[in-house]
């Protein structure tokens, strides 16, 4: 008697996003034969992580894993990526889908070599939400100094085309084509990963945490930004009503999060950020007080635990348990004032800072964009997988809310899901 064997059809998988998640998922199936198309529909890979300044569990920089997996998947010729682009349709069963891809303008061609002289022309000006809109970069652009591909992008909305064509003239690569139109592909797959992240809640939404009314109130992804070497203040956390050195910080946690007004699960991450925020503060402001009201603080995990523990031995970092119930600004000095029920206590607190950060949670891309697929969703707009079915599964953040740790490990799941799809007996 022989034993049956599975073989491998010919067949490809399509990964739909480029952060974390689906950067594992792409490299995971590649890596052993299967060809890969990763589409995302920013100008650049990366996703979340390249706009940290530090993750765990080694409190890297985004490039510390992200420059290894750019080469990677440059030099991988199994994997085919397009960015700007989004699907449109699906049509066809699990091991023989017909995926509808609309690649919008990039409007910079694969001549550019990031030499940077367009900028330098450029007159016109756009809100950069790579930083979350706290400082201004060209219409025509790189989102950050590692992104990849290595190219230019022009923001199609904020140039004013050939009515300038400043860009054209300096370019001596011939790569600035003002007329690229949007165009669609068809790509026949056997599996598709969704792998489409999350987005931090909107903060104001939350009337009585006083973010978009008082200027020296920011979000956990805002603070990563001010703290990273690329960011808006090239790594210095300075309050952005006058960009001084704060002498003290509130971390709210829970902004929005476990309320059922607002998102009423926990984002798992929200906790470990702002105690890792914490000592971005600390290593460059020594003398600085920082002040975390939380209702509880989850740690999951014994290398998160032992952090957890060395930040409570930290003299200058008070941990209150107490959810924040209103905010107040001072005038004239522009410092804000949170009040809280100090549960331990006993008794309402009220706390005085110079800037204070909260804590917004994650919520899934898919929960206001459903996709254009067969998927199932939970009440909070994850997707929920479907192994039974196959053919197509979610990875990472698309399906909870998760770190990076935890992101990878799923995504590697996910390829072998995607990868048995294509393998009959």
């Amino acid at each position: 008697m022989t034993e049956e064997k599975a073989a491998p059809t010919s067949g490809s998988i399509l990964v739909v996003g480029g952060g974390i998640s689906g950067l594992t998922t792409t490299l995971e199936a590649a890596e052993v034969g299967y060809e890969v198309f990763l589409i995302e529909k920013n100008p650049y890979l990366g996703g979340r992580v390249a706009q940290l300044n530090q993750y765990f569990p080694k409190l890297c920089p985004p490039s510390c894993g992200l420059e290894i997996n750019f080469r990677r998947i440059k030099d991988n010729p199994k994997i085919q990526v397009f960015t700007l682009a989004e699907v449109e349709k699906i049509e066809g069963n699990p091991g023989n889908y017909d995926v509808t891809i609309k690649l919008n303008p990039r409007f910079v061609n694969e001549n550019c070599t990031a030499c940077n002289e367009c900028v330098a022309v450029c007159p016109v000006e756009r809100n950069n939400d790579f930083n979350f809109d706290m400082d201004k970069n060209k219409a025509i652009y790189r989102p950050f100094e590692m992104s990849f591909p290595m190219r230019y992008v022009i923001d199609g909305s904020a140039c004013i085309g050939t009515e300038c064509g400043k860009c054209i003239d300096t370019c001596q690569y011939n790569a600035i084509n003002l007329d690229m139109e949007a165009k669609t592909i068809n790509l026949p797959v056997g599996a598709i990963v969704w792998a489409t992240g999350w987005e931090p809640y909107d903060a104001a939404k939350i009337d009585n945490l006083g973010f978009g009314e008082y200027d020296n109130i920011i979000t956990n992804m805002m603070m990563e930004r001010l703290a990273s070497p690329n960011g808006p203040t090239k790594g210095k956390i300075l309050r952005p009503s006058d960009n001084k050195e704060p002498e003290s910080v509130v971390f709210v946690q829970c902004a929005g999060s476990r309320d059922e007004n607002h998102l009423p699960y926990c984002s798992y991450i929200c906790c470990m950020a702002s105690l890792k925020q914490a000592t971005y503060v600390r290593e460059r402001y020594p003398d600085a007080k920082i002040y975390i009201f939380y209702i509880d603080v989850r740690a999951p995990g014994q290398r998160y635990e032992k952090f957890y523990k060395k930040i409570k031995e930290d003299e200058n970092i008070f941990l209150i348990k107490g959810k924040v119930a209103e905010v107040s600004e001072d005038p004239d000095t522009k410092n804000i004032t949170v009040v809280a029920e100090d549960t331990e206590a006993g008794e309402k607190v009220k706390q005085e800072a110079e800037m204070v950060v909260l804590a917004t949670g994650m919520v899934p891309t898919t929960l206001a964009n459903k996709l254009p697929a067969d998927l199932r969703y939970n009440e909070d707009g994850f997707i929920i997988n479907d192994f039974e079915k196959g053919g197509m599964f979610a990875a990472g953040c698309a399906t909870k809310p998760s770190d990076v740790v935890s992101s990878n490990q799923n995504a590697t799941g996910m390829a072998l899901k995607a990868i048995q799809t294509l393998v009959r007996r």
